[in-house]
């Protein structure tokens, strides 16, 4: 039985395909100008910056791996599972972050980004105690946007 082809599967499965291979630069490729991206730590609005933190992720995850499934598509949007593997930089903590993506297209290129997780499971594993104290306020959470985004500028203005 043939299957049909669907542009939005193959286009996040390309997408998740690059990141296995640690290709930032075939994944910021995928971007429209436009775009933006949102998680946990970042709130994103151009497909430079988008482009510029999955290098920076990736060129800093020394140990980064990641796998992805459930990817689904049609007409202008998708989703997938993506699992990512990691030592948290900061405090060299083991990591594993279970990622549900949301993803809108626009001219054939990703317009609009969402990965959820779990914030509090996320920071418990990456902060330790701190994490599971305060990893559910709004006072961590922001402090680690505001690194992150930190961590980022600094990034773009070395490249």
């Amino acid at each position: 039985m043939e299957t049909t082809p669907n542009p939005i599967t193959d286009a996040i499965t390309a997408f998740y395909s690059a990141f296995q291979r640690k290709d930032w630069a075939a994944m910021a490729a995928m971007y429209h100008p436009e775009a933006q991206f949102q998680d946990g730590a970042f709130q994103l609005t151009s497909g430079k910056e988008v482009g510029a933190m999955w290098e920076m992720l990736i060129k800093s995850g020394k140990d980064l791996e990641m796998t992805f499934s459930e990817v689904r598509g049609g007409g202008h949007s998708g989703s997938a599972r993506w699992d990512a593997w990691y030592t948290f930089s900061k405090t060299g903590r083991k990591v594993h972050n279970i990622i549900r993506a949301e993803i809108e297209f626009k001219d054939g290129l990703i317009y609009r980004h969402r990965d959820h997780f779990n914030f509090w499971r996320w920071s418990r594993q990456a902060l330790g105690l701190s994490g599971w104290l305060l990893g559910w306020s709004n006072f961590l959470q922001n402090k680690v946007r505001q690194t992150a985004m930190h961590n980022l500028q600094k990034f773009m203005t070395q490249g």
